[in-house]
């Protein structure tokens, strides 16, 4: 670490000389003057920790150095000696800042190094009572910065909170460009500091990786002190802060009627920048969690309606069975009513017959819409006997193909539950698929319903090879199969269809070797 730079200012030669030699002996380094003049110019240029100066000098008041070197460098510390101690020249050093007060001659030079290092202490202790002031708000805007996740709102938000918490009216937020050898701007309030044209100090901010405080008095590159001015300002701080694709840029800059910036403002701001880029990376991952999970929705609404369409599909030998014998009736009854021979009771019979047979047809044909559209219906009173009795109607065909015995016990006297009609349909269906699919060489499915305190349970139980214990856990989880070409959704759709009306889907231990899905309904239902 760098030994402490103290400026020494007194216009008698031999006081400048003692106090270097003291200095210099204690690990200090010294500048020293006799000339004021020639003092301001070098705190103009250069930066000192403390400035130890005396008050009266035939030229220039040591308050005036006193202000001069405040201005240029507002984070000084500055120690008074004088040969004069009144009340009023403690108390006008008081109120223009100043950390000590010395009196000469020394009576020893332990004296003036005690003074020396308490001063460098005082103006320590002030920047950090000064830094925990300004660090206690930093916590609810941190929180309010991570609670936004729009990233629109969020810069605005940025913006703000540096305005606010920095008293300037100027802010900015910059991106690294694509080629990341410029900046883009994303956001700012007030005139910019950079408005895009190709300047010295554009290139040398884009490849800036240290944060920078620039007053335009005092130390520091006079070329971006006079680009400064040039756009009124008086001190400006640029924060760099590196993230996933490059480098961004966080500027905070005050105008020439406000008070230059200090260290303790450029690191408050250090922090404030680094919290607003995180929370701008958070955003950004928030919106691609966003986008990803309604991608994720979307292609599993899709898949959902086509595994529906997919069991639709291995439905239409059934269909077409249940179909075709209502429509072949009625081609039987029109053409026997077409006889000119029958008496009219006769034709009437075969007309009523034609009748019925064709509304056996329209409701079919009813059910298979509601199968394709669901929420198509709304919860109504179902007859859980019913509709077991016309889904097993639908699949006959399929299952005696495979020749697998269906085994029901029902009772006839079963209460309805409510529910979408549809949509309890469909679980039926994928669960006698998901047997049918199991006993691929034939088999018996078991039905059996009864009824409970508060609802109806159905089981369906196959003669398959049952279901693997390391899949068992998983087997509603979405894309989870146990069998060849399966979409893992079969189940999933009617676990979370059952749920949807208040009632459970489950795997039980099953009383052979196959596996055994249990269905509860509740009477009242929950949609």
């Amino acid at each position: 670490m760098d030994n402490p730079l103290v400026l020494v200012l007194d216009d008698e030669p031999g006081i400048v000389l003692l106090c270097k030699r003291l200095l210099t002996r204690a690990g200090f380094d010294v500048l020293d003057f006799s000339d004021p003049r020639a003092a301001m110019d070098e705190l103009t240029r250069r930066r000192v920790d403390i400035l130890l100066v005396d008050i009266r000098m035939p030229d220039v008041d040591g308050f005036e150095i006193i202000a001069h070197a405040q201005q240029n460098q507002p984070d000084i510390a500055v120690l008074v000696m004088t040969g004069f101690g009144t009340v009023e020249t403690a108390i006008r050093a008081l109120r223009q800042g100043v950390d000590g007060l010395i009196l000469k001659p020394f009576a020893q030079g332990e004296e003036l190094i005690a003074s020396i290092k308490q001063a460098l202490v005082d103006k320590q202790n002030k920047r950090d009572a000064a830094r925990i002031q300004t660090l206690r708000p930093l916590f609810s805007i941190t929180e309010s910065l991570f609670a936004e996740t729009d990233p629109t709102h969020l810069l605005d938000l940025i913006l703000s909170a540096v305005c606010g918490h920095l008293s300037c009216a100027r802010a900015a937020y910059y991106r690294p460009a694509a080629d990341h050898a410029s900046l883009v701007l994303l956001a700012s309030r007030g005139p910019l500091p950079l408005d895009g044209e190709t300047s010295a100090m554009a290139a040398g901010l884009a490849r800036l990786d240290v944060p920078a405080l620039v007053n335009v008095q005092g130390p520091g590159d006079p070329a971006t002190q006079s680009e400064l001015k040039r756009r009124g300002l008086v001190s400006a701080m640029f924060v760099p802060v590196n993230r996933p694709g490059g480098r961004s840029l966080v500027y905070a800059g005050r105008e020439e009627t406000q008070s230059p910036f200090r260290e303790a403002d450029l690191e408050m701001f250090q922090i404030l920048a680094r919290q607003a880029v995180v929370a701008m990376e958070n955003a950004r991952l928030y919106a691609e969690l966003r986008d990803y999970v309604r991608r994720v929705e979307e292609s599993q609404q899709a898949l959902v309606q086509a595994e529906k369409m997919a069991a639709a599909g291995r439905l239409t030998a059934s269909i077409a069975h249940e179909v075709n014998n209502p429509l072949q009736a009625v081609q039987n009854c029109i053409h026997l009513a077409g006889r000119e021979d029958l008496p009219m009771e006769k034709r009437q019979e075969y007309f009523e017959l034609a009748r019925s047979e064709l509304e056996r047809l329209r409701l079919t044909v009813k059910r298979m819409l509601d199968f394709y559209r669901p929420n198509a219906a709304t919860p109504q009173d179902v007859n859980v006997a019913d509709l077991l009795a016309h889904v097993l109607g639908l699949m006959s065909k399929q299952l005696d193909e495979r020749e697998i015995r269906v085994a029901k016990t029902i009772p006839e006297n079963l209460p309805t539950v409510q529910a979408v009609n549809s949509q309890v349909q469909q679980v039926f269906i994928n669960l006698i698929l998901n047997a049918h699919d199991a006993m691929s060489s034939g088999g018996e499915l078991t039905i059996t319903a009864r009824a409970l305190r508060d609802g109806v349970e159905i089981l369906f139980e196959d003669s398959g090879p049952g279901i693997p214990p390391n899949q068992r856990r998983n087997i509603f989880e979405p894309f989870v199969s146990t069998k060849d070409g399966g979409t893992g959704l079969g189940l999933t759709v009617s676990y979370n269809i059952v749920s949807a009306h208040g009632g459970a889907l489950e795997l039980v231990e099953a009383r052979g070797r196959g596996a055994c899905f249990r269905v509860f309904l509740p009477f009242g239902g929950s949609q």
